[in-house]
């Protein structure tokens, strides 16, 4: 095995280590980071006219979204049914950037996400300053997710 792909093999273990020890809060934060990556990506690919990679950036951003989706917690806290509102309008605008090869609606949802990835990132630190006491629950759970 070569060095560079020794060191490729440490860094996913790293990297897959990081994930399955992360709390929910910072679960959450990290998949709004790499959704937001995969949406610079896609529309970078779109414009490029490199549909490939466009099609498979647009689609891993759809699994993030639909994950999102799955963990959200409407029952928590009252802006739970807008943000589900929000992921749904993402993932049609997601699917039609795809198919219709849009690069408008990829820029679009990077607009109506980016607010939302720095709110979360915001509201997670928020939650790491407070001691468990303060806040009553696991971190994560504050935040609406499982």
């Amino acid at each position: 095995m070569t060095y560079s792909a020794l060191r490729a093999q440490q860094v996913s273990r790293y990297n897959d280590d990081a994930v399955l020890s992360a709390p929910p809060a910072r679960l959450l934060t990290m998949l709004y980071d790499r959704l937001l990556l995969d949406l610079k990506r896609a529309r970078l690919a779109q414009e490029n006219t490199n549909w490939d990679s466009a099609r498979e950036n647009l689609l891993h951003a759809q699994a993030i979204v639909a994950e999102l989706q799955s963990t959200l917690r409407v029952d928590l806290w009252d802006g739970a049914a807008s943000l589900a509102s929000i992921y749904e309008y993402a993932m049609q605008a997601l699917i039609g950037a795809n198919i219709y090869r849009d690069v408008e609606r990829t820029k679009e949802c990077i607009e109506l996400l980016e607010p939302l990835r720095q709110g979360w990132h915001e509201a997670s630190a928020l939650l790491t300053t407070e001691s468990p006491s303060v806040s009553g629950s696991v971190p994560g759970r504050a935040l609406g997710v499982a």
